[in-house]
């Protein structure tokens, strides 16, 4: 672990509860939506200027050196050394619904490997924190750790869509992926945003989640909070997960054999 990355994680961690507060006080629970797509886009659009607002001068003034990393769609590999990966509004379009379960993330990635995370949920006032080689991963300063689950059949399992407008490739995957595994698992949950189920599998709530996409802003946070807490984090043929992977599997030790071999028949 490098010692100047706690300094940094407490940065972190200030400007997303910054942005988590000011995003609280934009929500509605009782909201109603635009009435078409190009609102609901326009509404997405002002949530995410609003917490870069609050947040982008605090990380950047902490690590003037670093890149900047705010598109939440994009994925694949960074050019090399540091960058801030921040999710403004993870979870944005649920915001805009008025449902609660939306967030703030902010990753600090060096060559291409998340190095720090902080997460804040602000309806549930709850903060998701990891520094990597640090052997833990917090949720509100309490250590997390995985599920035991043995078998996946006893397990409760959840994929997501990581952005509209996949390909046709993508969503076949996702279809067969779900279906196979409600064959194999307890149960199945479709739902958004990744780093939410991510923090789930962390703390043991959830025993596994995949995702036939490689958004970077979803992923990295949850990544690094999983493999912190001691969970397996590869892609969905139980390869070492990277930037460069065009899938993504995070599950408990003991269902990862198998979870592997449900996704892996997933041409």
């Amino acid at each position: 672990m490098n010692p100047s990355d706690g300094a940094l994680l407490a940065v972190a961690v200030a400007a997303v509860r910054t942005a988590g507060a000011g995003m609280l006080e934009r929500f509605e629970p009782l909201q109603r939506t635009p009435a078409d797509r190009d609102g609901v886009v326009k509404a997405i659009h002002q949530n995410d200027a609003a917490s870069l607002g609050l947040m982008r001068e605090v990380l950047k003034t902490a690590r003037p050196e670093a890149g900047w990393v705010e598109d939440e769609l994009e994925g694949g590999l960074l050019p090399g050394g540091e960058f801030w990966v921040v999710d403004p509004v993870e979870g944005n379009v649920n915001h805009v619904h008025g449902l609660t379960e939306w967030g703030i993330s902010a990753t600090l990635v060096r060559d291409n490997v998340p190095v720090l995370t902080a997460v804040h949920e602000p309806v549930a006032d709850r903060l998701y924190t990891a520094v990597r080689g640090a052997g833990v991963a917090c949720v509100n300063g309490v250590p997390m750790r995985p599920s035991s689950k043995a078998e996946l059949k006893a397990a409760i399992v959840t994929t997501g869509q990581a952005k509209p407008g996949e390909t046709p490739e993508t969503y076949r995957r996702m279809g067969q992926a779900v279906t196979a595994m409600l064959h194999a698992a307890l149960v199945v949950r479709m739902t958004v945003p990744a780093t939410f189920q991510l923090g789930l599998v962390a703390a043991g709530h959830i025993d596994g989640f995949w995702q036939h996409s490689d958004v970077r802003s979803g992923l990295v946070a949850g990544a690094l909070l999983v493999s912190e807490a001691g969970g397996v984090v590869t892609d969905t043929r139980g390869r070492p997960w990277t930037l460069a992977s065009e899938d993504f599997l995070a599950c408990a030790p003991g269902i990862h054999r198998e979870a592997v071999e449900v996704l892996r028949a997933i041409a």
